[in-house]
């Protein structure tokens, strides 16, 4: 065997073994993402009698609203915009746009609660005399070291603020749902926005 030929499959043997080192690695980081973001969604859908996840529904004026997530509770029917993001978060309730800052980065995004208010308003459109409340919930990945502004909350204390009811409250909660339930799970469809 020449040594030309031992230098080529010596060469492809190594890129190989990279192309599979790569593979696994991505492979294992889109594990760790959907099995994190399956921790997230177990959490969120706790606090729920019912959950519809990555839906449209109508907006009442002829379009459409994109909702993470729509759960039934035993207060009423909540809307839930999820916000992963990691860092510091500054923001306020009149500010247009919010930061975060995570270690030397900076970034922005639009104020979270205007978008919130359209779909709650959305929902109550459909939902009747079912209550309706909305939040903006922020993973454990994002701190809020100036405090949070109104119906902006962690996923860590979504738990509290909407705690798990008892066998009787819950069948009464899901009769008084139910009908406006029933009506909005028939009008979503699925969003082609959905996170993975």
């Amino acid at each position: 065997m020449s040594t030309d030929s031992l230098i080529v499959k010596v060469v492809i043997a190594v890129t190989l073994f990279a192309l599979l080192a790569l593979g696994v690695a991505a492979g294992f980081r889109r594990w760790r993402h959907s099995r994190a973001r399956r921790r997230v969604v177990r959490a969120v859908e706790s606090i729920s009698l019912a959950a519809l996840r990555d839906i449209i529904l109508p907006d009442g004026s002829g379009g459409h609203l994109h909702v993470d997530f729509l759960l039934m509770t035993g207060r009423g029917l909540l809307v839930i915009d999820l916000r992963d993001v990691a860092g510091v978060v500054f923001g306020g309730e009149h500010m247009h746009e919010w930061t975060v800052m995570n270690g030397i980065e900076r970034s922005t995004f639009m104020n979270p609660l205007e978008a919130l208010y359209d779909r709650v308003a959305a929902v109550r459109m459909l939902a009747g005399d079912v209550p309706v409340e909305g939040r903006i919930v922020f993973t454990e990945r994002g701190r809020f070291p100036k405090g949070r502004p109104p119906k902006v909350t962690q996923l860590s204390a979504l738990a509290a603020e909407f705690p798990a009811l008892g066998p009787e409250a819950a069948s009464a909660a899901q009769e008084r749902c139910h009908e406006a339930w029933d009506e909005i799970s028939k009008l979503a469809e699925p969003s082609p926005l959905a996170r993975r």
